[in-house]
This record gives C-alpha cells, sequence and structure tokens, in this order.
C-alpha cells in the first residue's frame, strides 16, 4: 500500500526539489535554475501549490496508515519507519534511471 502512495507523492516531493533548486540555492550559487525557472511570479504561487499537495497527501498517508497501524502486531516504531521507506521507494527508484 505505502509503495503505492509513493507514487502520487514524487510529485509534492520534486516541485519541492524544483523552488529549492531554482530559488535559495541557485541564489547562493549552488544549483543553476533551470530555463523554465520564471523569477516574476516569485515563490508564492510554487509555495501555496507545495503546501496544498504536501497537507493533502499527508492527510491522506497518515490516516491510511494510523487505519492499517491498529491491524497489524507490529511494534510503532518499526510500523512507521518501514511505512516511511516504502513511501520513498519510489522516488529512489526514480533517482536511479
Amino acid at each position: 500500500m505505502n509503495l503505492l502512495l509513493g507514487v502520487p507523492a514524487m510529485i509534492p516531493i520534486h516541485l519541492t526539489w524544483y523552488i529549492v533548486a531554482n530559488g535559495p540555492l541557485a541564489e547562493l550559487g549552488w544549483t543553476e535554475q533551470s530555463w523554465t525557472w520564471n523569477p516574476n511570479d516569485g515563490l508564492l504561487p510554487l509555495v501555496t501549490m507545495a503546501t496544498v499537495l504536501f497537507v493533502l497527501f499527508g492527510s491522506i498517508w497518515v490516516g491510511v496508515n494510523a487505519y492499517m497501524r491498529y491491524r497489524t502486531a507490529v511494534p510503532a516504531t518499526r510500523y512507521w519507519l518501514a511505512c516511511s521507506v516504502a513511501t520513498l521507494a519510489p522516488l529512489c527508484i526514480d533517482a536511479v534511471r
């Protein structure tokens, strides 16, 4: 289930990297701005969209995993760690490709 939730999780994670890489890190000279970056719009629309996506995905993820947590006999720390790793697995697979 968390592997399937990891696929839509790539959208807010990639959007956050896009904002950070083209905004503050590019200003410091650590990265180069993308040719699609438009500084005239500012960061507010992108940050607003990223925040909405993170809150939406986070609420779905926590709700589903909290429901499933009580149906398993695994200790809580191991369960949440395994859920986090499984959710990030599609992102790692995408980065390797």
